[in-house]
C-alpha cells in the first residue's frame, strides 16, 4: 500500500531526498520536530490564503478547506507529540525551500499566479511525503507510525492541488510542472547551512 501511495511521488519529483539529510533528522529530532510544526501551520494559512482571495472557484474552496483542517489537525498531532517528549516549541527561523520556488511565480496574469502558486504547493506536499517515508524506518517507533500515518493524506494533497492546477490552466502545463520541479530539486540538492524539514544537503 505504502508503495502505490508513494509511486506517483517518486515520478512527480526530480530527486530523491539526499541521505546526508536523513543522517540529520536522525540527529536532531527536536528541530526537525518543531519545524514539522512549522510546515502544517503554514501549509493551514497557505491553504486559507487560496480560500481568501480565490472565492469564486468553488473546487478550490472546499479542497483547501478540507486541506486546511488536516493540516491544523496535523499540527496539533505534531505539537502533542513534543509536548510528550518535553520538546519546547521554540522560535526556528524558515528554511529557504518554499520562498526559492514561489520568487519564481508568474505576475502576468491572475491566472499564472494560481497555477504556479498550486503547482508549488503539490511539489511541497509531494516533498513532505516523500521526506516522511525516508525518515520514518530509521526513526523510533512511535515517530514511524505517525509519520507513516500521514502518507495517505499527504499524497492526496498532492493530488489535488495539481489536479486544480490542470483544471484551471486549461491546457498543457507539463513544461510548467517540470520547470518548478527543477528549481525544487536544487533547493535540495544544493548544500544548505541549516538544518530543516525541507532543508537541502546539511553542511
Amino acid at each position: 500500500m505504502t508503495e502505490s501511495l508513494l509511486a506517483p511521488i517518486r515520478a512527480f519529483l526530480h530527486c530523491k531526498t539526499p541521505a546526508r539529510w536523513v543522517d540529520f533528522a536522525v540527529m536532531n529530532q527536536d528541530i526537525l520536530l518543531i519545524d514539522h510544526a512549522n510546515c502544517e501551520k503554514k501549509a493551514a494559512a497557505a491553504a486559507m490564503s487560496l480560500m481568501t482571495r480565490y472565492l469564486d472557484r468553488t473546487e478550490l474552496l472546499m479542497c483547501t478547506a478540507r486541506l486546511a483542517r488536516e493540516e491544523l489537525h496535523h499540527f496539533e498531532q505534531v505539537v502533542e507529540i513534543m509536548r510528550a517528549r518535553g520538546i519546547s516549541y521554540t522560535v526556528l527561523s524558515p528554511s529557504r525551500y518554499a520562498n526559492g520556488m514561489l520568487k519564481h511565480v508568474r505576475h502576468t496574469n491572475e491566472l499564472e499566479l494560481l497555477v504556479d502558486r498550486l503547482i508549488i504547493s503539490a511539489y511541497i506536499e509531494a516533498r513532505s511525503c516523500e521526506r516522511f517515508a525516508c525518515v520514518a524506518p530509521v526513526l523510533d517507533d512511535e515517530l514511524r507510525r505517525f509519520y507513516i500515518s500521514l502518507l495517505r493524506s499527504e499524497a492526496r494533497h498532492f493530488s489535488d492541488y495539481l489536479a486544480l492546477a490542470q483544471q484551471y490552466a486549461g491546457g498543457d502545463i507539463n513544461d510548467r510542472i517540470q520547470e518548478i520541479g527543477r528549481i525544487e530539486a536544487e533547493l535540495i540538492l544544493a548544500p544548505d547551512e541549516q538544518f530543516r524539514f525541507h532543508s537541502g544537503v546539511p553542511m
